[in-house]
């Protein structure tokens, strides 16, 4: 999983309830790091203001899921 790679914690347990303040190593440089290794993952991009509103992990989650699902046409 991206979140324990960058903190290089491979036994972290996360759930969707997670948050960057509960997990040591988190801090402001790795959370770009998750961004970034996220973004490349599923080849997609986040607005900052998208970034800015997440609050934990489940939400991440669900973002990565909208922004992955085809666009159906108009």
């Amino acid at each position: 999983m991206i979140i324990r790679d960058v903190v290089e914690r491979p036994d972290l347990p996360i759930d969707d309830h997670t948050t960057a303040q509960m997990v040591e190593g988190w801090d402001s440089f790795n959370h770009i790091n998750i961004v970034v290794a996220v973004e490349a993952r599923f080849g997609i991009k986040f607005q900052t203001a998208e970034i800015e509103e997440l609050k934990n992990v489940g939400e991440l989650v669900n973002l990565v899921a909208a922004k992955s699902s085809p666009r159906r046409p108009s």
